[in-house]
């Protein structure tokens, strides 16, 4: 267990990384407004509820985009571990929240229903807006990190049935799967692993997000669901398998709000969130989520240093 001054110094470390990093964003045009605006735009304007789903990093990126707000005069609350995407998604139509931080590709396979493969996160961004905009509500600019759904396997499993990419796991005979509940009806889970792979040949273990690490190493699972951005696999203690059919889409991280709720905010909401959307690279969210999953610190507070750091507040 870290003592609390070994915990201030991983945090210290992380968030000099992230400082680094934070610079080394998206050439994409979804994030060229990255400055916040002066003074309290926010005073007087109306409270808005932003929620979170059911990880570590959501509750990271709830407290991000609400501390920022909040710092330029918005009033904030955070309805923190809603659930799963198709959770959080009846809680934003039924208005029990105004908006909340999602995956480009969730939000096209699990919400909108389309399976269709496309070619870029620009192409995914655009149709994610189509969609939303369908049906009242409003994308800001995406992040330039991607935390794509992958397979990870203990590395001596991997070399034991020479496993490089998620196709090869047809031929190591029945293997046990660890992940979320919805993982099992997702086109980005068993549906795209069976239509796609051929992939059959599995026993899917339902696991609580956060559990898969554990069942892994303690060899209750072969293969188990996890997220790129994981702290976890900074320490090099997983292989993580390709995936070359890209079933598993691209999931830049897009903030969807109601269209009432943007128009009434004005226009330095959409400005507060872009900029700090445009501030969170796959190193700034490892290291924010390892800040939390490894090293126990609070989200709120891992999301205040970084958004310190990165003069957010």
């Amino acid at each position: 267990m870290h003592s609390k001054a070994m915990q201030g110094v991983a945090v210290a470390v992380a968030f000099a990384l992230a400082v680094v990093v934070a610079a080394c964003g998206s050439s994409s045009s979804n994030n060229k407004s990255a400055s916040t605006p002066s003074g309290k735009p926010g005073a007087g304007k109306p409270a808005v509820t932003i929620g979170d789903k059911n990880f570590t990093e959501q509750f990271i990126l709830g407290q991000l985009y609400a501390q920022a707000l909040r710092a330029k005069g918005f009033t904030v609350n955070v309805k923190n571990d809603i659930g799963s995407s198709e959770l959080i998604d009846k809680a934003l139509t039924s208005g029990q929240i105004n908006g909340y931080p999602e995956y480009s590709g969730i939000v096209l396979t699990a919400i909108a229903h389309d399976n269709k493969s496309y070619p870029s996160p620009q192409a995914t961004y655009d149709a994610v807006k189509k969609f939303e905009n369908g049906r009242g509500y409003g994308v800001l600019n995406m992040t330039p990190f991607n935390d794509v759904d992958a397979l990870a396997v203990k590395p001596a499993y991997a070399k034991q049935h020479n496993l490089a990419q998620v196709p090869d796991l047809k031929a190591v005979g029945r293997f046990a799967l660890g992940a979320p509940p919805e993982f099992k009806t997702r086109f980005t889970g068993l549906v795209g692993m069976k239509q796609v792979y051929g992939i059959t040949n599995v026993s899917f273990k339902p696991l609580a997000i956060g559990l898969q690490y554990k069942a892994l190493d303690a060899g209750q699972i072969q293969a188990a669901d996890v997220f790129t951005t994981d702290g976890q696999l900074q320490r090099g203690s997983y292989t993580i398998l390709k995936d070359p059919k890209n079933i598993f889409g691209f999931q830049n991280v897009v903030p969807i709000f109601s269209q009432k709720t943007i128009a009434a905010e004005g226009p330095a909401f959409s400005q507060v969130l872009n900029a700090v959307s445009a501030k969170l690279t796959i190193p700034a969210m490892q290291q924010m989520n390892a800040a939390v999953d490894l090293d126990k610190n609070n989200p709120a507070e891992v999301a205040q240093k970084f958004l310190q750091a990165n003069n957010l507040l």
